[in-house]
């Protein structure tokens, strides 16, 4: 697959890492495979975690495709650059055709990023999985990786201004690759999730303590942080929908 876009664009944002200060927690790196397909499932917590998700696979010379939603696609700014690092567009009202093209890019050989909550988690924690990563490494016969982010969601996130000021430590941990089957995605899913949360649990323990005092609002309630509880969050986000919803009935109604 020709990249003309993707290498000045990873030349650029570490350039923007720099300038930004950031530092880097980075473990299990070497767990992504140089060669051969791979899908990585990454925790989604930011507006900035594909930016930030493919270091993960950057040690290994290998470039995530991302699977992000149709919007993205849509826009007139980043549609272009989406299409030109061959990211995966997903309509999360028919996914089969997004589907079918990761199992594609897998058995060509490509990496494929993936968010198994499919949206940011206001809790900063895990929400329910989708299947569809277990499904779709199994289909297409390669490991499924799993990636912990941690500090993105201080720049860029639901509900919370934007914050780019320097000297952020940004987190990215690794884990062990699995090998689903897909003859049980109920229950290979749900270790998936189980190995997440205690990346999660480990990536949060190990952050710097000066950049995460308590009562932090990146932080999960559980860890003494002042994010919503995931059931605070799951009412948020039905709220967010019912706006989205009402807004689109507006359109319509204006248009007709």
């Amino acid at each position: 697959m020709r990249d003309l876009t993707y290498p000045p664009i990873i030349a650029t944002a570490k350039t923007a890492f720099r300038v930004l200060g950031q530092r880097f927690q980075m473990t299990g790196t070497e767990n992504v495979p140089r060669t051969g397909g791979v899908l990585l499932a990454y925790n989604h917590i930011g507006y900035v975690d594909f930016v930030y998700g493919g270091l993960a696979a950057n040690p290994s010379g290998r470039k995530v495709r991302f699977m992000a939603k149709r919007e993205l696609f849509d826009h007139t700014w980043t549609g272009p650059l989406m299409r030109s690092l061959h990211h995966i567009e997903v309509d999360r009202g028919e996914g089969l055709a997004s589907y079918r093209t990761a199992v594609d890019y897998l058995r060509a050989g490509e990496a494929v990023g993936i968010f198994p909550e499919a949206t940011i988690s206001r809790a900063m924690e895990l929400k329910e999985f989708k299947s569809g990563a277990v499904r779709i490494a199994a289909d297409a016969g390669v490991p499924l990786v799993p990636v912990i982010l941690w500090g993105t969601q201080r720049m860029m996130t639901k509900d919370h201004p934007k914050d780019f000021s320097r000297g952020k430590t940004i987190a990215i941990h690794v884990g062990e690759p699995l090998h689903p089957t897909g003859e049980n995605a109920v229950a290979e899913t749900a270790e998936l999730k189980r190995v997440m949360t205690e990346m999660l649990d480990r990536a949060i323990a190990d952050y710097p303590a000066d950049e995460q005092p308590p009562g932090s609002w990146w932080v999960p309630a559980r860890h003494g942080g002042t994010a919503p509880t995931l059931e605070e969050a799951a009412a948020l986000d039905a709220a967010e929908k019912r706006e989205r919803a009402a807004k689109r009935a507006a359109k319509r109604a204006a248009r007709s």
